[in-house]
């Protein structure tokens, strides 16, 4: 495993991000355990979850198959960076109550000690904003992260979801606190196919000394091979990606995209995350396997080196949007 500095902090954190939403819905709490065992192994220290996954009435399991595995011991805990994250609504389904979401000083103090207690651990090494908040100030949350850093329940905060400007926003709020470290992550969905965040996000971050960690860097499973797997094994896509591959244009760009790497040899899915290894800003995606063999393909692509010809073959079937503001005013 490849490791790299957390954005401007001193935190060294490998260069792909084990997700865990599907813990819980999707994989089971005995499977759940092994893979986060297969990549602590491998090398894989970042751990990301948030207080919502379980989903429904189910909110918070999967933070607590992750305590679990921490109450295994073996230092699984002290071998991991954690990350989870505070935004969604806690409450119970269908009996709404003010402040059990969002961003308040209050939603926040209680989010923090109910992840800490499912999670079975005294602090949380990266705590994220899930969305942006536009009712609470940022002075009342940096004043509740400080309170909690101060307590050593949080180390560093992260964002997810945040437009350009309110990375600004909350970093510059921070600095004129002083003594607030503010933002030193940022979420966001980008890959091959969705690469709207280069314009505004992604630069941010970097003046920012933000750490970038894409989600869905597999847009979905459409850039996991889909076509290949229809043609070769009858599995027909299914939901986002059916869906997209329903547009005849965007079918005929996924064809060219994994014709491509075809010619080259390369797996669509390994190639479109070594694809955003070469980013600029991104610290490592996140992963998110349902299985230990996903895993192991996630796993090959923090290897595999891809040539030119294949990063220019790439830019062509799937041209960024250009630089801000000249993509746009010009």
């Amino acid at each position: 495993m490849k490791y790299t500095q957390l954005g401007r902090t001193g935190l060294k954190v490998s260069r792909l991000v084990l997700g865990t939403m599907n813990f819980g819905p999707q994989t089971d709490e005995t499977d759940s355990h092994a893979i986060m065992d297969a990549a602590l192994d491998a090398g894989i220290n970042y751990f990301d979850t948030a207080n919502v996954y379980g989903w429904g009435e189910n909110k918070g399991r999967t933070e607590s198959i992750i305590g679990n595995w921490f109450a295994q011991g073996g230092d699984r805990r002290e071998r991991t960076v954690l990350a989870t994250k505070v935004y969604g609504n806690m409450g119970t389904e269908g009996d709404p109550w003010p402040n059990q979401d969002k961003l308040s000083a209050l939603n926040i103090r209680r989010a923090v000690e109910a992840s800490l207690k499912r999670l079975q651990t005294d602090y949380i090494d990266i705590y994220q904003f899930h969305h942006v908040d536009r009712s609470t100030p940022f002075e009342e949350i940096w004043q509740a992260v400080d309170v909690l850093v101060q307590q050593g329940k949080i180390l560093y905060v992260g964002s997810s979801n945040f437009p350009g400007y309110k990375i600004a926003q909350a970093n510059e709020i921070a600095a004129r606190r002083g003594g607030t470290i503010g933002l030193v992550s940022e979420q966001c969905l980008y890959n091959l196919a969705e690469r709207r965040a280069e314009m505004e996000v992604i630069p941010a971050a970097e003046e920012y000394g933000l750490g970038v960690i894409p989600w869905s860097p597999l847009h979905g499973g459409l850039l996991g091979g889909v076509i290949k797997k229809e043609v070769e094994g009858g599995r027909r896509a299914s939901g986002r990606s059916a869906d997209a591959l329903a547009d005849t244009t965007v079918r005929a760009q996924i064809q060219a995209y994994e014709d491509l790497l075809e010619k080259h040899g390369l797996e669509p899915g390994e190639a479109a995350l070594a694809w955003l290894l070469t980013r600029p800003g991104v610290t490592g995606p996140i992963v998110g396997p349902r299985t230990a063999e996903q895993l192991e393909s996630a796993l090959r692509a923090v290897e595999l080196e891809l040539s030119e010809d294949v990063l220019e073959g790439l830019d062509e079937i799937f041209p960024g949007p250009g630089p801000s503001p000249e993509a746009f005013a010009w």
